[in-house]
């Protein structure tokens, strides 16, 4: 079985490439909203649920909207590193902002990222939350610190492939 690449379009490799990858990155941010939008309908649930239950399904929403988007982030490389290693040569320099921020980004797992002792910042501001509004809330202001870490990941993803679709819109 091959490896999934972005080489599916007929299109320039490299526009292929660029318009999978952007796909890709919209699924990722409508994982994390499914996230926020799952938390933000919790006060329907208010009247049949008492608080010790649905504030840590609400914490757990976050944390499973955080995994689906880390594993489609992963995904996003996979492809790409696969779509790269297939296309030797076609331009694929166009494509560096895209492969830099893999380079760079996650740049903890999520084994860290959900252990208060190696996040101590995260970590303090959700007992500062915790402290202001309810115990129950500090997993959900760590787990809020995790999804906007994952959001910033996208975003920074998003904003390199719209460099590249500007590098390369001319030839579209």
């Amino acid at each position: 079985m091959s490896q999934p690449t972005y080489l599916d379009s007929v299109d320039h490799p490299v526009i292929a490439i660029v318009s999978g990858v952007d796909r890709e990155v919209e699924r990722g941010e409508d994982i994390l909203m499914l996230g926020y939008s799952l938390v933000l309908m919790a006060p329907i649930f208010a009247p049949i649920a008492p608080p010790k239950v649905l504030l840590p399904l609400m914490a757990l929403a976050f944390v499973i909207s955080v995994c689906l988007a880390r594993m489609n982030f992963l995904g996003i490389g996979r492809k790409l590193s696969a779509a790269m290693a297939v296309q030797e040569g076609h331009d694929l320099s166009l494509l560096r902002p895209i492969t830099d921020i893999f380079a760079e980004h996650p740049k903890t797992t999520l084994t860290d990222g959900f252990n208060p002792l190696k996040n101590p910042m995260r970590t303090a501001k959700s007992i500062l939350g915790a402290m202001m509004i309810n115990p129950f809330w500090m997993p959900i202001f760590y787990m809020l610190g995790l999804q906007f870490a994952e959001d910033k990941q996208l975003s920074l993803l998003n904003q390199a492939v719209i460099d590249v679709e500007q590098k390369t819109a001319h030839w579209r």
